[in-house]
């Protein structure tokens, strides 16, 4: 898995955006991600539509990379970690979660993360509905009125469209980037990219398997 890395100042911090769409704060020796789905693929599968449970696994390895590469300490999903009810890809995500019985979790509830406390207690993974730490804020949901207040959060999937001569056009992920928000990427590759949800003066990181640039 190739990693590319770009640093950006978010109100005199460093914040390190990456290709694999999770963004790391050295600082805090924390990873930040958002939108991972799990249980997505099961959820399909058990209403009949035949979706690889590999598509689970490929996430899972890249979170690992991500993990170990940084040496990470701390998890930050600004929401929808889970998808849907517990199904087999929550029983495989517990499996995986093993491995990592020496950094500390903590969930922003999103709209898809249903759980139950019990099974959050069981995985050990703190829930709150936000999360403030030193001058910024961690959400699901990007907020309309900002009240001073820098948020990091997820939820909308963006991504943003490239165009080239005539009708040739790519759709990429992205972060958006305004002065006082973070809006990052769904880190599961199973997840469309929605280009119509763009906060005004925002800049765009687009980002491929081997580059990161700014829009």
């Amino acid at each position: 898995m190739n990693i590319v890395k770009e640093n950006i100042i978010l109100k005199g911090r460093v914040f390190t955006l990456t290709n694999q769409r999770a963004v790391f704060w050295k600082e805090q020796e924390a990873l930040i991600l958002s939108d991972i789905h799990i249980g997505k693929t099961a959820h399909f599968r058990k209403h009949g539509i035949a979706i690889s449970s590999e598509i689970l696994q490929t996430d899972l390895n890249r979170l690992r990379h991500l993990i170990q590469y940084f040496n990470t300490k701390k998890i930050l999903v600004v929401g929808d970690l889970f998808h849907a009810e517990s199904n087999s890809d929550v029983e495989t995500f517990k499996v995986w979660l093993s491995q990592f019985s020496d950094i500390e979790w903590i969930l922003i509830q999103g709209n898809h993360d249903i759980q139950s406390s019990h099974l959050m207690n069981e995985l050990n993974i703190c829930v709150v509905p936000k999360l403030t730490i030193d001058s910024y804020t961690f959400i699901h949901e990007n907020l309309e009125d900002y009240d001073n207040v820098f948020t990091i959060s997820g939820h909308t999937h963006p991504g943003v469209v490239i165009r080239g001569k005539g009708k040739q056009k790519l759709k990429l992920p992205c972060y958006q980037i305004t002065s006082q928000q973070l809006i990052l990427p769904a880190f599961s590759l199973f997840t469309g990219l929605n280009t119509r949800n763009v906060p005004e003066d925002v800049d765009y990181y687009a980002f491929t398997d081997n580059a990161i640039f700014k829009l």
